[in-house]
């Protein structure tokens, strides 16, 4: 392992000013970009290679797109600043003086015009756990964690692996009904395993009824397709987002009456030293669960997928012992393909910090690339190699890191582990209709995923 450059840093002497951060160039981090993403291992290579901190252009936030609706704004872009490298990242991460808040930052009547400019079916999206500071943060999380437990997720081990085999089995039937045998036989594996697998999954631990679904699952692809922030501002998924709250706030309501066992029964009741999810808070908490929830899963199952069967040495040792390799092949997913690229929230800098000998100002807008930094040569030994048997690969910043790391991790490397261990042990024949490099890669919000994944089984 490279040397750890945090304890460089501390080292050093009162005399070294704080270096400033190299400009990255003109490349914008623009996660709806599809030609972006599709090089974006590349160019944070060579960011990385600029400094562990690099100021680059960004387009506006979903805040912003909502204040101009309404008011003149001062342009498209602004600059932020850019963590690129793996000791940086885990600092950055852990800094208190980083706000997740974007309106905190600002004067109380700039923030009350934000907040006025935010049309009302987007707040449970826009103004979740994911963008609050403690106190507030705390307080939410410490609600519902206890659904995450290693516990929890053990009792839901069996009913997973119920679904993913019913998924199977249904492509195996529908592929007989179309004459195809194997190893001839065909399926999306985005259509029709990974993607109902993970929406199944959080539909049954939030407690939406089965025979409910069908109206709901519209409405949460709608969100899924819109194409940035101005996909999310348009009419039809504003109106989408509207029925799904007013679906959302209903339940609740009948969760109130009749509690059954599920996290939405959980959260109406649940009340921990005088603490409780007010209506707004429960309605994002569900939004943010349900969709994060769920697209992330889809992305990592797809990933890890693709990953493996265009590794060929790779796929034959998780071949030979899918149960011994599965959770490395999962570790390693995340590190060489994780499902989201960067948090490009951003995080404001509250005092002049000090990231790696690097001078980032009070006020400033600073993004961490996760992906990055899982590839950082200085930490990972040949770092763009695929390897399920990577001895430190769960080192990964996949899922983030400090008090905002992800809630739904422990069900999001369950998920993986019983997909990947059932697929192959099932279809060891299983491989890729297409080119992994002809695979079309989705869309949204820094997400790393593709949009279909056609197999051969």
């Amino acid at each position: 392992m490279a040397p750890n450059h945090l304890d460089e840093q501390q080292q050093q002497t009162p005399t070294q000013a704080p270096r400033e951060a190299p400009f990255g160039g003109p490349t914008v981090l623009d996660k709806e970009s599809l030609e972006f993403m599709t090089r974006a291992h590349a160019v944070y290579a060579d960011l990385r290679d600029k400094g562990p901190v690099v100021r680059v252009p960004s387009g506006r936030s979903l805040v912003d797109r909502a204040k101009a609706e309404r008011a003149s704004t001062e342009g498209s872009s602004s600059e932020q600043y850019f963590v690129t490298r793996y000791d940086e990242a885990v600092s950055i991460l852990m800094e208190e003086k980083l706000s997740s808040d974007v309106l905190k930052a600002m004067p109380p009547e700039q923030r009350a015009r934000m907040e006025a400019a935010l049309p009302e079916e987007l707040r449970p999206v826009v103004r979740s756990i994911l963008v609050l500071d403690p106190p507030d943060h705390t307080r939410l999380r410490k609600l519902v964690q206890p659904n995450f437990t290693a516990r929890a997720m053990e009792a839901l081990r069996p009913r997973i692996q119920r679904i993913v085999e019913d998924l199977l089995d249904k492509a195996e039937r529908e592929s007989a009904a179309r004459g195809e045998v194997a190893p001839g036989r065909r399926l999306d594996l985005v259509e029709s395993f990974a993607y109902p697998l993970s929406i199944t999954v959080i539909s049954d631990m939030l407690g939406i009824p089965m025979e409910e679904r069908e109206t709901v699952y519209p409405w949460a692809e709608r969100l899924l397709r819109a194409k940035g922030p101005e996909g999310m501002m348009d009419g039809e998924t504003r109106a989408g987002l509207n029925a799904f709250a007013n679906y959302l706030e209903s339940l609740f309501e009948r969760k109130r009456r009749a509690p059954t066992e599920d996290m939405i029964s959980q959260m109406v009741q649940v009340q921990e030293d005088g603490d409780i999810l007010g209506p707004q808070e429960l309605l994002s908490m569900v939004f943010i669960l349900f969709f994060a929830g769920h697209l992330t899963t889809v992305n990592l199952i797809g990933n890890g997928v693709v990953a493996l069967l265009s590794h060929p040495e790779q796929h034959a040792r998780f071949l030979a012992d899918p149960a011994t390799c599965v959770k490395g092949m999962v570790e390693e997913t995340l590190r060489y393909w994780g499902p989201v690229d960067f948090i490009g929230g951003p995080r404001i800098a509250l005092e002049d910090l000090d990231v790696g000998g690097t001078h980032v100002p009070r006020g400033a807008k600073v993004a961490v690339g996760l992906a990055s930094a899982n590839r950082d040569p200085r930490r990972f030994t040949n770092p763009d190699a695929f390897d399920i048997s990577r001895p430190d690969a769960h080192r990964h910043l996949a899922f983030g890191k400090g008090i905002h790391v992800c809630i739904g991790a422990p069900l999001a490397r369950l998920e993986a582990e019983l997909a990947f261990e059932t697929l192959f042990r099932r279809w060891p024949e299983l491989r890729l209709a297409e080119p992994a490099g002809q695979l079309e890669l989705s869309m949204g919000a820094a997400l790393r995923g593709f949009k279909r994944i056609p197999v051969v089984f």
